[in-house]
């Protein structure tokens, strides 16, 4: 597990590194394949990096030493300090999912069945778009694999040993 002040040491630097760069995630993404949103959670630690898509990143921002891409390639411990609730942009994110999140289930029952949708094998992006009315507007796509529950057979579960029935 990662210590928090040493984690945060390393986030600046990573910071550092992108703000070196003059790019933003979105175009860092652009130059890697990568979402905006992964380009971040690699950068705030909340991701690990993989071997084969380095190169790609340390392209895309050349400040990343070899001490960095080592950290990032390492399993991150991924968390967030409680007070981040807080803060406006994330209050509001939890706030909307908290009001469509019932239906946005019900929706998801329906199209799919009893199930839930992954975080784990899942994409996230953030783009900016014009409304009917011209302003900026906020998407955020929430792209993840369908997990339905499972019905829970004895028979099925491997780890308990084979029972006598009869």
């Amino acid at each position: 597990m990662e210590e928090s002040g040493a984690r945060a040491a390393v986030v600046r630097r990573l910071m550092a590194a992108k703000a070196e760069s003059g790019k933003s995630f979105s175009d860092v993404a652009a130059e890697t394949g990568f979402t905006n949103v992964y380009v971040a959670q690699l950068l705030r630690r909340q991701a690990q990096l993989k071997p084969d898509t380095a190169p790609k990143l340390r392209a895309a921002l050349p400040a990343l030493t070899d001490e960095l891409i080592g950290l990032m390639m390492q399993p991150p411990f991924r968390s967030y300090h409680p007070d981040i609730v807080q803060e406006p942009a994330i209050y509001r994110l939890n706030e909307a999912v908290m009001h469509f999140g019932e239906s946005i289930k019900e929706i998801i029952n329906e199209e799919f069945g009893d199930g839930i949708m992954s975080a784990i094998d899942f994409y996230c992006s953030v783009d900016k778009v014009q409304g009917a009315d011209g302003k900026d507007r906020v998407v955020v796509t929430f792209d993840g694999k369908y997990l339905p529950y499972t019905e829970q057979k004895s028979e099925h579960m491997m780890s308990r040993p084979a029972r006598n029935t009869s």
